[in-house]
């Protein structure tokens, strides 16, 4: 079976040369596999990759196509979906820094385009939305009425009209996992943080961090309005709006009796970097069902080179979640995922040396939303990338499911 090429003109309008060979990259150039591909999924979206030519031909001897006149082309992905391969290209020396966003391989096959991805998770909520007329809007402004001085609030309106946030979108559903956004500070200097970049990045943040820290009675009336809707509902603390919610863990400390006093319903959780385990320990304590923990890496170096943390290191980040699952929490991990670092023959030998002494629930696989080329000169190239569909069945072997979101519990 051939693979072929989509590339795209000056005016991002997307071909397709069913002639030309499609090449990806896990670190390496390579030919993509029939079991790494799937029909492009409902919900992606097709992107040109500016200054950077597509390449094509033999793996031993690539070319760029078209003599640098196209771009590559890469997909973004719906969520429920883990990218595979990278698109294969030739940066130009003008080629700007890509935005944050997670790059995919495509290519031709039939005349149809297909994707190096997997499906992963599936869930009615994180399904791709299409509202009716004035949906959204509406719903939004019926919930801010009932609460007009909620700052919170205020900022997870902003993350749902503005960013499409579905977190942010079920707080106004009134259904699902809702976002609750309350520490402007963090602890990391991530390279990809959507949120808050350096002066000096590459590239803006894509997002507006909340602007100051959220109060107690403000997180309670978002929670038990939420919760008393949705029984079976989950509101979390640490979003994409924010930096790390245990910078603020008095706050969600006093939020989780308050709320707890009010109602058993539902599941109170909390993303974060896990970075401060002690301060994890008075959240889990005060009331704390479920956790979701960020990381890139079970490598120290590898997570340093990316989270650039401040008085912390990889071991805290394990520390956190051992005293979850010690303390009987669902526990979930947010692997921030990249075809030649995350299925690297070290890395996952260090992943399952770690699952296999601590009980996981799930390994939720992210798509790493970052210049490739910025990313793979931060943490180094890799040696012996064993493929994404592997990492994914060893993760599996180590006693995790896979996933891509927290499910409710029914």
């Amino acid at each position: 079976m051939s693979f072929g090429l989509p590339y795209a003109d000056r005016r991002g309008r997307i071909f397709f040369d069913e002639q030309a060979r499609a090449l990806a990259a896990d670190g390496f150039l390579r030919e993509p596999r029939r079991e790494e591909l799937i029909p492009l999924p409902t919900g992606s979206v097709v992107a040109m990759l500016p200054g950077r030519a597509p390449l094509t031909g033999a793996a031993s001897r690539p070319h760029a196509y078209g003599n640098g006149r196209y771009a590559a082309v890469g997909v973004l992905l719906p969520s429920g979906f883990t990218r595979l391969l990278l698109p294969a290209y030739q940066a130009g020396p003008a080629a700007p820094a890509l935005p944050l966003f997670g790059y995919t391989f495509a290519c031709v096959v039939d005349d149809e385009l297909y994707v190096a991805a997997a499906k992963t998770d599936d869930g009615e909520s994180w399904k791709p939305r299409f509202f009716e007329g004035d949906e959204l809007e509406r719903a939004i402004e019926s919930r801010l009425a009932l609460d007009p001085e909620n700052a919170v609030l205020g900022q997870v309106a902003l993350c749902s009209r503005e960013y499409g946030c579905f977190t942010a979108q079920n707080v106004f559903f009134e259904s699902g996992e809702a976002a609750i956004p309350v520490s402007p500070a963090c602890n990391a200097r991530c390279l990809g943080c959507i949120s808050q970049q350096e002066p000096d990045a590459p590239f803006p943040a894509p997002q507006t961090r909340i602007s100051r820290a959220a109060d107690v009675a403000e997180i309670v009336r978002i929670a038990t309005h939420h919760l008393a809707l949705d029984p079976s509902g989950i509101v979390s603390f640490g979003q994409g709006c924010e930096g790390e919610p245990l910078m603020r863990y008095r706050t969600i400390v006093a939020a989780i009796r308050e709320i707890r006093a009010r109602t058993p319903l539902g599941t109170i959780n909390l993303n974060t970097n896990g970075s401060l385990p002690e301060k994890l320990q008075e959240t889990i304590e005060a009331g704390l069902q479920a956790v979701r923990v960020s990381l890139n890496s079970f490598r120290p170096e590898v997570y340093a080179a990316y989270y650039r943390p401040d008085r912390y290191g990889l071991e805290d980040v394990l520390e956190s979640i051992r005293r979850a699952c010690e303390a009987g929490l669902r526990v979930s991990l947010n692997l921030l995922t990249f075809p030649g670092v995350t299925d690297e023959e070290a890395e996952l030998e260090a992943m399952e040396t770690f699952l296999r002494g601590v009980r996981v629930e799930m390994v939720q696989t992210r798509t790493l939303n970052i210049d490739p080329d910025l990313y793979r000169h931060a943490v180094g190239e890799p040696v012996a990338p064993r493929g994404m569909l592997e990492a994914l069945s060893r993760i599996r072997g180590a006693g995790s499911l896979v996933g891509n979101f927290t499910h409710q519990v029914l």
